[in-house]
């Protein structure tokens, strides 16, 4: 089995599944878990067993919209006696959530030359960094040489953090003092990447509260620097979201969407919630693919996202 990286294709490791199952336990209880229970015993389809069932889809964080449509196709299924037990409704779901995943998800456009520049945005508190430090470590166990860029400037304890995942794992990371202006490091960065013959950079980005329209700009700014210095950098911008946050993440995933050209998400602490039907509701609102979720605290929980693997742990007898 093989996973997408902007390089191609690697070797994925053989206990990825099952990594996935339980990273995924609390949602599997909270949403199929329910499912089974809101049908246990019932014989009829009724009003009442729908509108339970519907409640149990939105409490799990699939969005109303899905849950929307999943509803109407079981009613219509109802209607035209195409849809008749609890085992056709439950496949119904899957299938309908599977359409949603498969709809936002596509390939990653490879890089011909490196380095690939990857820039993670996020609001505080998302995990950006220990993300950062995850992904070092999947790519170079790709055999990949990686560089961090310490373009969180505002806060002295963004850099330090950084520092410990880069000597953790053994990388080169760029900084300069606090307060510098980020896109001054980024440039630096982006140049000894290039010197160095590195495969990937990573840039670390403050912690922006998305109603911040300045500090927005700022990662427009940093954005343009990279595209001058290396055509068609950044490569991927990923927003590092917190699985826990369910609904309320996907405002701030417009806006930043807007401001930094999002490519794609990477979903954190989804082994800590029963909510991580969320994973839907940002793939139908937001039409982007989830690259990487979090399922762990170990360096190799940094797990990459496939709607088909995702789908299967959740719905697997």
């Amino acid at each position: 089995m093989a996973i997408q990286t902007l390089f191609g294709s690697a070797s994925a490791e053989p206990n990825l599944l099952e990594k996935l199952k339980a990273g995924i336990q609390k949602t599997r209880s909270g949403l199929v878990g329910r499912i089974e229970e809101v049908f246990a015993g019932q014989k009829e389809i009724d009003a009442d067993l729908l509108e339970e069932l519907e409640y149990t889809l939105i409490t799990a964080d699939l969005g109303v919209r899905t849950v929307t449509e999943i509803l109407e196709q079981i009613r219509l299924g109802l209607d035209r006696k195409s849809t008749g037990g609890a085992a056709e409704i439950r496949g119904l779901i899957e299938r309908h959530l599977l359409e949603v995943l498969v709809a936002s998800d596509g390939p990653m456009k490879p890089v011909s030359a490196p380095p690939a520049v990857i820039m993670l945005v996020g609001i505080n508190g998302a995990g950006k960094t220990t993300t950062i430090g995850k992904l070092t470590h999947r790519f170079q166990s790709e055999g990949r040489q990686v560089m961090l860029c310490a373009a969180d400037t505002f806060r002295a304890a963004a850099m330090e953090q950084l520092q410990v995942w880069a000597d953790r794992n053994g990388v080169t990371m760029i900084r300069q003092t606090q307060g510098s202006d980020p896109s001054a490091v980024v440039f630096d960065a982006l140049n000894s990447a290039k010197a160095r013959k590195a495969d990937y950079l990573i840039i670390d980005t403050a912690g922006r509260l998305h109603t911040k329209e300045n500090l927005m700009a700022e990662l427009d700014k940093m954005r343009r620097t990279a595209q001058r210095v290396v055509p068609g950098a950044p490569h991927e911008v990923w927003l590092v979201m917190d699985a826990t946050t369910g609904q309320n993440g996907l405002e701030q995933a417009r806006k930043f969407t807007g401001a930094a050209g999002v490519t794609g998400i990477i979903l954190t602490k989804l082994d800590g919630t029963a909510k991580g039907g969320v994973a839907v509701a940002i793939a139908r609102e937001l039409n982007l693919p989830i690259r990487y979720v979090g399922v762990g605290e170990q360096i190799g929980d940094l797990l990459p996202f496939e709607p088909e693997r995702f789908v299967e742990s959740l719905f697997e007898k």
